[in-house]
């Protein structure tokens, strides 16, 4: 009986002494289905650790609550703080559709930490047009429209709004966001380090994540597979613009950051391209924006 009794005091003082804590800092609560919950210290009340609580808002660069799993395969997505930047080049080795230098400002996004593999579109699609295969290769051969439907089936199974990132999204998060070091390849002035291009390539697509990560530990931003955009191509205006969206309609779709058979010159963060967005190429992804 004084044992019992004596079990059941160091039990309350163990619930008092975590509701304390709890009451001070907030707490993180591990789930039985595998996931957690974090409760602020305003939302712990001081009969104990009960109520309902979010997780708290992830710190750029960081990819905190930002993971998903679909038919058992994962993703995460990386959140970009928005800010202002100055998109396009005036560098010597800047082609001349870059250099229309011009003020950018951005709202808040998020981006895929990596291309979309071949085992997440298989996930979602149940094929593989892969031209290379392996399962954290880089999905290739999609065409624009291919990836429409990728996304809309995609945001059926969870529930969220994935799309293809704006042209904008995509080379303020190529650059490094607001931690951008102002280098000339996604993460360095090195190609070496941070991208597959025609000199270390062996001809062929590698694994996603291979290389080192940018800024804001966002990998392959230059190399590997090109990437599509939201936009239809135009030529760049001088005017600012807040969260621009490229034109209404056009022919062709954007491309960004030059893939494993392009020269160093081609995969600078800076640089773009298009393409007729019903075509495809074993050199031609895509990554996620939300």
């Amino acid at each position: 009986m004084r044992k019992n009794v004596f079990t059941t005091v160091l039990l309350c003082l163990g619930i008092c002494m975590l509701a304390i804590k709890a009451q001070a800092q907030g707490i993180v609560i591990n789930k039985t289905d595998g996931t957690k919950v974090y409760y602020k210290a305003s939302e712990v009340q001081s009969v104990g650790v009960y109520g309902y609580g979010e997780e708290p808002e992830p710190e750029p660069g960081t990819t905190s609550g930002n993971t998903f799993t679909v038919n058992g395969v994962s993703f995460t997505m990386v959140l970009v703080e928005g800010g202002t930047f100055q998109m396009g080049s005036t560098d010597s080795d800047a082609y001349s559709y870059e250099k229309t230098v011009h003020q950018v400002t951005l709202s808040s996004f998020s981006i895929g930490q990596t291309e979309v593999t071949q085992e997440l579109w298989e996930a979602v699609m149940g094929s593989n047009p892969s031209n290379f295969k392996g399962a954290r290769l880089p999905v290739e051969q999609v065409s624009w429209n291919d990836c429409q439907t990728f996304i809309t089936k995609l945001n059926t199974l969870t529930g969220k709004q994935f799309r293809l990132p704006t042209e904008a999204e995509w080379e303020f998060a190529a650059r490094g966001g607001n931690s951008s070091k102002g280098s000339k390849y996604a993460g360095s002035d090195n190609i070496d380090d941070v991208a597959w291009y025609t000199s270390n390539s062996s001809s062929t697509a590698h694994d996603v994540a291979t290389k080192q990560p940018n800024e804001l530990g966002i990998y392959d931003m230059s190399g590997n597979v090109w990437e599509w955009c939201q936009d239809w191509y135009a030529s760049y205006s001088s005017s600012a613009a807040n969260d621009p969206t490229g034109p209404s309609s056009g022919s062709y779709r954007v491309h960004r950051g030059g893939c494993w058979l392009n020269p160093a010159r081609v995969c600078r963060v800076s640089n773009r391209d298009y393409y007729a967005p019903s075509n495809s190429n074993i050199y031609l992804g895509l990554r996620l924006a939300l």
